[in-house]
């Protein structure tokens, strides 16, 4: 059997679509790459928000009428009655977290203790965490996708690192839907520093990234084990979604303006060389033109690196649900426009202070539009989120090398760097 899998979504998804690739392989299916060679193509869906779920539908009616297809994931366990009327098309649909049960399907046997099949280059890889979100944000439909938190434990998520690490992995990133909050639920208090501890004895990783921070989980203690330690890099990944205290309130955020400035304040003193990504909602039903304003004026005080922004979408079964959502998709996406220029000089900026100093990188590959010139990222930069950086080198380079660089060139998100 020929089996092609499509992966839509965030990372943490992805790693999902990873451990089914193991399952497969281990099965004795043969994995295709090109979707028109397979017998059957599994298509791993999203349902965050409405551009998400349109993606996972468009693709799901691309491929199932030539082709037998079966889908799972977020946007199933989202709206399985519906799909299987509207789409019938499809063979079989499945929520998350239903490796076996499409195995089964299949009339495959499941095999014990699977390794999953990494997709991302060899030089960096998703280590998920936990599963599922107790927080309850009027806009995020995540808990009732994804269900409440759980955490794994720290014994088999080391494990995993050092599967990582044998395969050539330099760069674990830590993903969950909220990071900072693991271990409460089978530890009975935080254990991110504990697991982090354990994680840097991985001999062969070089970075540790976290991503995915809720400002309220990261304390004092977090903050300074960052500061001491060998292997989790100053770079945090802080979605603030706003700074008007209103417009958070109504979010159902936990936090106002206050603590958000002082929250920063205080990471930029333990950690002044601190990388920050934050991602911003506009156009919530309760954000006037001037709760868009302060936050405008808020990203240009220059806190952070790199910034995402989503316009808000109506989500059914969300608290938000019902305040509507009033205001226009035009001026959604003009508000996310501005934000988003004023960003971008922030950026160029940061970038330039580079220009002159040098910096480990770890090499990903080689660009997409020549395949020859090598590139990677200085810990500044995420993988597929922030940019990348040009490598000018006589040397042969490969994924997963470590190099140390001299940063002679700044774009708007990348930058260029020699070797020697």
């Amino acid at each position: 059997m020929k089996v092609g899998v499509i992966s839509l979504g965030c990372a943490k998804n992805l790693v999902d679509t990873e451990v089914l690739l193991g399952k497969l392989k281990s099965s004795g299916v043969a994995i295709v790459s090109d979707p028109k060679k397979a017998d059957v193509i599994i298509i791993n869906t999203c349902g965050f928000i409405e551009p998400a779920k349109a993606e996972s539908i468009d693709t799901i009616l691309e491929f199932a009428e030539s082709k037998k297809v079966i889908v799972m994931g977020c946007l199933v366990q989202r709206y399985r009655e519906e799909l299987e009327k509207e789409i019938p098309e499809a063979i079989a649909y499945f929520g998350t977290e239903s490796w076996d049960a499409i195995l089964e399907f299949l009339r495959l046997e499941p095999k014990e203790d699977i390794k999953r099949v990494l997709t991302t280059p060899r030089s960096y890889a998703y280590l998920k965490i936990s599963e599922g979100c107790n927080r309850l944000c009027s806009f995020c439909a995540i808990p009732t996708i994804r269900g409440r938190h759980r955490s794994r434990p720290i014994e088999e998520i080391v494990e995993e690192a050092k599967y990582l690490a044998d395969q050539g992995v330099k760069e674990i990133c830590v993903v969950s839907q909220d990071t900072a909050y693991y271990g409460r639920d089978i530890y009975g208090r935080a254990h991110l520093i504990n697991l982090l501890q354990e994680l840097e004895k991985v001999q062969g990783i070089k970075w540790i990234r976290l991503l995915y921070l809720y400002p309220t989980e990261v304390g004092d203690e977090l903050l300074y084990y960052m500061a001491d330690a060998e292997k989790v890099i100053p770079y945090l990944d802080i979605p603030l979604q706003h700074i008007s205290t209103s417009v958070l309130k109504s979010m159902r955020r936990g936090y106002d303006e206050s603590f958000v400035r002082t929250f920063l304040d205080k990471v930029m003193k333990v950690l002044p060389h601190a990388v920050l990504r934050t991602t911003f909602i506009v156009g919530y039903p309760s954000e006037t033109p001037q709760d868009f304003q302060k936050l405008l004026d808020f990203v240009q005080e220059g806190y952070f690196h790199w910034v995402g922004v989503f316009t808000y979408y109506q989500e059914e079964n969300t608290h938000a649900y019902p305040l509507g959502d009033p205001i226009p998709k035009e001026e959604k996406e003009a508000r996310k426009g501005e934000l988003l220029k004023v960003q971008k000089e922030i950026t160029y900026k940061k970038n330039l202070l580079m220009v002159g100093k040098t910096s480990d990188l770890l090499v990903d590959g080689f660009d997409e539009e020549l395949g020859i010139v090598p590139v990677g990222r200085i810990y500044a930069q995420a993988p597929e989120v922030d940019g990348i950086t040009y490598i000018e080198s006589e040397k042969e380079l490969k994924p997963g090398d470590v190099l140390r660089v001299k940063i002679t060139q700044a774009k708007d998100y990348d930058l260029v760097a020699e070797h020697s």
